[in-house]
């Protein structure tokens, strides 16, 4: 990358736990710990302070020259960009670019895609063009290969180029109507130089959403939250003529049950500004919200109506536990990081919900956008107007 003058998070392959020490001293916290091979982000993790980056590189493996980890500058708050790509002999015949609706974070595997991008601007729409051109004539490409990068306050920057079709591949192909595959090995087994791909018009008229499908129900005792080791088990995909149509289609798809009335809240402090203009949304469209002590007493504050649910341990009534038990909960919405007390409890309320089917939503751009959704598509109460969602089949966008 810095060959070719590409951006990209500082980073530095390190052999022993001093180094990795020094290196985020110098860059600052957070910082993404990744062993020198992995697949799936296993054992990878974002360090916000020394004592968890030690604990990582523990977790990661004995730090040697044998067994190296890189350690790169996690940059907050910035969109998350995959382009799938295919190439011939260093040359793009054909590019899609999908937006993440999670901020950087969340494992690509793991997260929701927009096809095309939603929010990128047209300078930094040319920017992901320029550095596509730029890697696949660096390493001159022939075949499948998938980038990610991320995008913040107009900074375009690569964390991550595979010289393979990804899991991506097949939702790109579908919504541009071109077989990425069977273009990949045409350019494989040509001699020829192959032109570059026109992309049908039809694909202007719609947006593509692929959702995660999680098996956290088969899972005994699995964590269901989203991060940098990828989780989910499979995935869906839905077409409509907005971002919101798409979205909440494909949220159903995954088996998700919209709610049609109570509601669950829990945000960790830092978070809670961000989630309340949602939350009233929420509220407006007549759902009945019910928060957790500290996030209920926020809400009360931002004049957010909401019901106080007591944790189990505190021995008060009503609690979170009964009325997940008794079904009187249809969605949870649970918002934690790095800075969260209650770290058990909250993993017991996430675990709770998916023993007994309650849909859980644990990052905050999903919820966002699933409130916008089910306002932008008339609904009231998980009850979106048939009138509002686009029942055309794929084919059908294509004629």
């Amino acid at each position: 990358c810095d060959s070719v003058g590409i951006d990209q998070p500082e980073w530095q392959l390190l052999t022993s736990p001093e180094e990795a020490t020094a290196f985020c001293d110098k860059v600052g916290y957070p910082c993404l710990v990744r062993p020198s091979y992995v697949l799936s982000g296993a054992a990878m993790n974002v360090a916000y302070s020394e004592d968890e980056l030690k604990g990582y590189l523990l977790e990661a493996a004995t730090v040697s020259k044998e067994h190296p980890v890189v350690v790169s500058k996690f940059i907050e708050g910035a969109r998350e960009i995959d382009v799938d790509a295919v190439a011939q002999r260093g040359r793009v015949l054909i590019k899609a670019v999908s937006e993440h609706v999670e901020n950087a974070g969340v494992h690509s595997g793991d997260a929701t895609l927009m096809l095309p991008a939603q929010t990128l601007t047209e300078a930094e729409k040319a920017e992901v063009d320029k550095i596509t051109a730029k890697l696949a004539d660096a390493l001159k490409i022939t075949g499948p290969f998938n980038m990610q990068l991320i995008v913040k306050d107009g900074t375009v920057k690569v964390i991550e180029c595979n010289l393979r079709a990804s899991r991506s591949c097949p939702f790109s192909s579908k919504v541009l109507g071109v077989n990425f595959i069977e273009l990949a090995t045409r350019a494989m087994m040509s001699e020829e130089d192959i032109p570059e791909v026109e992309v049908p018009t039809h694909s202007d008229a719609y947006i593509g959403v692929k959702a995660p499908m999680f098996s956290f129900q088969r899972l005994k005792g699995a964590d269901p939250s989203l991060g940098v080791e990828m989780a989910s088990t499979g995935e869906v995909a839905c077409f409509g003529p907005t971002k919101y149509d798409a979205f909440l289609k494909a949220m159903m798809a995954t088996t998700m049950k919209l709610p049609k009335n109570n509601i669950l809240v829990s945000i960790q402090d830092l978070l809670r500004e961000k989630a309340i203009p949602s939350l009233k949304k929420l509220h407006k469209l007549g759902y009945t919200l019910y928060g957790t002590e500290k996030t209920a007493a926020y809400m009360q504050e931002q004049g957010v109506p909401v019901t106080l649910l007591h944790y189990k341990e505190s021995g008060q009534e009503p609690c979170i536990d009964d009325y997940i038990y008794r079904g009187e909960i249809e969605l949870v919405l649970m918002f934690s990081n790095q800075f969260s007390q209650r770290v058990l409890t909250n993993y017991a309320i996430r675990r709770l919900a998916v023993d007994y089917g309650v849909p859980l939503i644990t990052n905050i751009e999903v919820a966002q956008l699933f409130a916008d959704s089910l306002e932008a598509t008339g609904g009231v109460r998980g009850e979106p107007s048939g009138d509002e969602l686009d029942v055309r089949s794929l084919h059908e966008w294509y004629e």
